[in-house]
């Protein structure tokens, strides 16, 4: 772009162009930074977005060459809708300017040198069906003293390893706690993974990070050649950064050090997947010059709301403070409900959302919120009951996932030894037992007068491998079945966690924590019954074609679930949030790992989610009859300040 032109566009030196003046203050002061770092704190809803998108534009208006500017984001979508929201404020294409994922940026820096990084251009890239598959068939020629987890676990113990700069064993240690007791196995495995990979000129997506940062920490031709072409280079989301791709981006930014990382370091919830708060929050140690914007003019929320977030993220001791301010009308203040039970919250929010329905609001525009999906159960059944439409997009519904599946099948084979499915279903659980053994042992038992004494007969029907698993699942089976009755069904399903089924699901899942934490909340709901034949009955009513409405018979106007991870980036007009008690949202588990601050930073994301209307819920009780007794309402309620809620009393009339 010659001078001429851009003093056509920028008339007087330093003064924006009329596109620019639709800017407030605060985003105008990142847009015309001048030069060198800067941290650039986004709160919720404050139009970090059209920030980005017209600090590229302003870089190429006063003269910088597009290729000469690094846009990262988290979605390619992402960086090419700011690519063409920019060209069309300065009325033409950006072409040259490299934007895209980091994954995307390090395979075009591996592609152009593939001799300096080890791996010839030729390489290929292995997306997640063919890393499951190769590991897939690398346990199936491993031999192994203990019981290797499946493909999807190994997967996720390296990947987490790799983008954290941590050792398989400490992984397993802090993750996968239940399967420490063979490191070495697993450890094996990932081994022998890595090294077909590297035989077979693979690559998959973590080796592009990996590799790329080798290359640039190992070789000073490479880095010096990106390092002088990147001059400006700037960091969307930067909060849920990895350890390997905050290096990344240290390594090219270190000559002209013209870094905008824009991020909030209130929203940083993804610890579990491996983003590094410490990227964002010790920026400017890395970066001493570093001048921090912050973004604070929110246009999603009333001024009630953001006056409860604001309150609420105060209480964490390492953060950047600042205070969200609403361009908004004032409106009524978030409301607090202290319900009964599981049962009462589920039939308020009913209730409620029906009553805010009716006055003229579509459903889609009603979310409610949780920590975890187990939270979501009794709501479901309300919202089953009474026939409203909804879409869950936690995960599935909750009767239709797999070890929720499992744990009934246990429960039929106990009241019908004859239950073929169920038998199937339990029989290829166990390491070793696919679908032809399963039909084996099933066909051994089936015409006999009790399969379930028969199946301790016929265990050598399976092989080897599979004795001590047949033997923890006819154990199972036979504390449930005792000689005076059948044991509760709470009990039941404790004993069948207790008997292999916990470890098969640190074995077959990367979110077995989250697993366990649903059949926790299953065995609490079957406290409620005195018999398994009662609960076994009304669980698989609750599954019927008849109570599952597709998502789609209504339309698109149905009431959204989802936990609050799942809910980031996204609002809506009414919000609850639902189970906020202490053990619960803050979770147990987090509070044991010592993560308070990063719940609350949860909880924060999900009061900013709402627009108009925020609804608080807790319970007093379980409301089950497990003897949990009385619950606390969250901290994150009791530390607020009254002022900036109201109290509302529920009239049991729903």
């Amino acid at each position: 772009m010659d001078r001429d032109r851009i003093r056509r566009l920028l008339p007087e030196a330093g003064i924006p162009g009329e596109h620019y003046g639709k800017l407030n203050r605060e985003q105008r002061s990142v847009v015309m930074h001048g030069g060198g770092p800067m941290l650039v704190l986004a709160g919720a809803g404050t139009g970090k977005t059209t920030t980005v998108t017209h600090r590229v534009a302003r870089l190429v208006e006063t003269g910088a060459d597009p290729g000469s500017i690094l846009l990262l984001t988290f979605t390619n979508k992402a960086a090419r809708d700011m690519m063409m929201r920019a060209g069309r404020l300065i009325g033409e294409s950006i072409g040259g300017l490299w934007g895209g994922t980091f994954h995307h940026l390090c395979n075009m820096i591996l592609r152009m040198h593939g001799a300096e990084s080890g791996y010839p251009e030729s390489y290929t890239i292995m997306d997640r069906d063919d890393t499951r598959q190769m590991m897939k068939e690398i346990l199936s020629e491993l031999r192994s003293d203990g019981i290797v987890p499946k493909p999807a676990v190994l997967i996720a113990i390296n990947s987490l390893a790799k983008n954290s700069g941590r050792t398989i064993e400490q992984i397993v240690q802090e993750r996968f706690f239940p399967l420490s007791e063979n490191i070495p196995g697993i450890s094996q495995a990932i081994r022998s993974y890595e090294e077909r990979k590297e035989r077979l000129n693979l690559l998959d997506f973590d080796d592009l990070l990996v590799n790329t940062l080798d290359l640039l920490c190992k070789n000073g031709t490479v880095a010096d050649a990106y390092q002088e072409r990147f001059m400006h280079i700037l960091v969307d989301e930067y909060q849920d950064t990895n350890h390997i791709q905050a290096e990344i981006v240290d390594r090219l930014a270190e000559l002209h050090r013209n870094l905008m990382v824009v991020g909030d370091d209130a929203q940083s919830i993804y610890s579990f997947r491996g983003a590094d708060f410490e990227n964002i929050i010790r920026f400017t140690d890395r970066y001493p010059e570093a001048e921090t914007y912050r973004l604070t003019t929110n246009y999603r929320s009333t001024p009630e709301i953001l006056e409860l977030a604001n309150d609420a993220i105060s209480h964490n001791t390492r953060q950047f403070r600042k205070e969200l301010r609403s361009v908004k009308y004032n409106s009524g203040k978030p409301c607090i409900t202290a319900l009964e039970d599981v049962y009462s919250q589920a039939q308020f929010v009913v209730s409620k959302t029906g009553d805010i329905q009716s006055g003229g609001e579509r459903l889609s525009s009603i979310a409610v919120l949780y920590r975890s999906h187990y939270q979501s159960m009794e709501l479901q059944m309300e919202l089953q009951k009474r026939g409203v439409p909804f879409e869950v997009r936690s995960g599935l519904r909750f009767f239709e996932m797999a070890h929720i599946k499992d744990i009934l099948s246990y429960l039929r084979i106990v009241l019908n030894p004859f239950d073929e499915m169920g038998w199937k279903r339990v029989l290829r659980l166990i390491p070793g037992v696919g679908a032809v053994t399963a039909n084996r042992l099933f066909g051994a038992v089936c015409s006999k007068n009790n399969p379930l004494d028969e199946m301790f007969n016929v265990t050598s029907l399976g092989p080897k491998k599979s004795l001590d698993g047949l033997l923890l699942l006819l154990n199972a089976l036979k504390s449930i079945v005792r000689d005076d009755g059948m044991i509760d069904p709470s009990s039941a399903i404790e004993t069948v966690m207790l008997n292999g089924y916990e470890k098969h699901l640190y074995t077959t899942y990367p979110n077995a924590a989250s697993r366990v934490e649903d059949i926790g909340q299953m065995r609490q709901y079957a406290s409620g019954y005195e018999t398994i034949e009662e609960f076994v009955s009304d669980m698989s009513l609750q599954a019927s074609p008849a109570e599952l409405m597709p998502d789609n018979a209504y339309g698109d106007d149905l009431l959204i679930l989802t936990t609050v991870h799942q809910a980031k980036g996204l609002e809506w007009n009414t919000v609850f949030i639902i189970g906020l008690n202490d053990g619960r949202f803050p979770s147990v588990i987090s509070l044991k790992e010592g993560a308070e601050e990063e719940e609350r930073r949860l909880f924060y994301v999900a009061a900013t989610r709402a627009k108009e209307r925020l609804f608080l819920c807790y319970t007093l009780t379980g409301g089950y009859s497990d003897g949990a007794g009385f619950l606390k309402p969250s901290r994150f309620i009791r530390e607020l300040d009254r002022q900036h809620y109201d109290r509302m009393s529920i009239e049991r009339d729903y």
